[in-house]
């Protein structure tokens, strides 16, 4: 199957998708998507690594780094590899002034083009039949308690 999409637009769905996988309550998917698309254009030389970049939140409280990916007009953090550390230039400090250019594309279609890409889908929740059926069971009631403090409640 051909895959017609332009660099800027992968890289379009590599912003939006990690924009909306830093508020997402189950991003796991998200960030797999980022990662695998970044990868593939790396291999592919549609993207460069540029250097390394320190951590703006840590784990631990302790210095890490990361590595800058130029991936058309846009630039993305990702883990470093051990190799990474030896070929890359580290830059120093993240610069906080620069921002990506603004894009407006839905999480769906970006979901779309970084799935048709890397091939990554996401993967089906299963659901058993004791969490589909379940029944009201009333509560056993002691004679002598009661959970109330006083007549009134």
């Amino acid at each position: 199957m051909a895959f017609d999409k332009t660099d800027s637009d992968i890289a379009q769905a590599i912003f939006t998708v990690n924009r909306h996988a830093k508020t997402a309550p189950d991003n796991q998917y998200l960030y797999a998507l980022k990662k695998e698309a970044l990868v593939l254009m790396i291999t592919q030389k549609r993207a460069e690594k540029i250097g390394l970049h320190f951590s703006k939140n840590p784990r631990k409280s302790q210095q890490q780094s990361s590595v800058l990916v130029k991936c058309g007009n846009y630039y993305f953090h990702m883990l470093p590899k051990k190799e990474d550390f030896e070929c890359l230039e580290h830059l120093g400090q993240l610069d906080e002034t620069y921002r990506n250019p603004p894009s407006r594309m839905n999480l769906k279609t970006a979901k779309d083009i970084l799935s048709n890409f890397t091939g990554l889908r996401p993967q089906k929740k299963e659901t058993t039949a004791s969490q589909l059926t379940k029944s009201y069971k009333p509560r056993p009631i002691d004679r002598f308690y009661t959970p109330k403090k006083s007549y009134f409640d």
